[in-house]
């Protein structure tokens, strides 16, 4: 089974996806000047692929969307 999780700051969010047997990371990722106009997100897989964006992001909401984005 695969974890997620997830820090949310007043402007930020981090998370990670962890395999729960093995406990490596798969992922990691932050979101980060939520509310602002040039909110961006990071995003590296364990295998060494990264995603990397500016994109809008008023809320927390659109930045987990970004997150789920970048996962997929």
């Amino acid at each position: 089974m695969n974890i997620l999780v997830i820090n949310c700051g007043s402007s930020s969010l981090k998370y990670q996806l962890i395999d729960s047997e093995s406990e490596s990371v798969l992922a990691k990722g932050l979101c980060e000047k939520i509310g602002l106009e040039d909110s961006a997100i990071k995003h590296k897989a364990a295998d060494g692929r990264e995603y990397a964006a500016v994109r809008p992001m008023p809320t927390h909401s659109e930045a987990f969307d970004a997150l789920m984005y970048a996962l997929c």
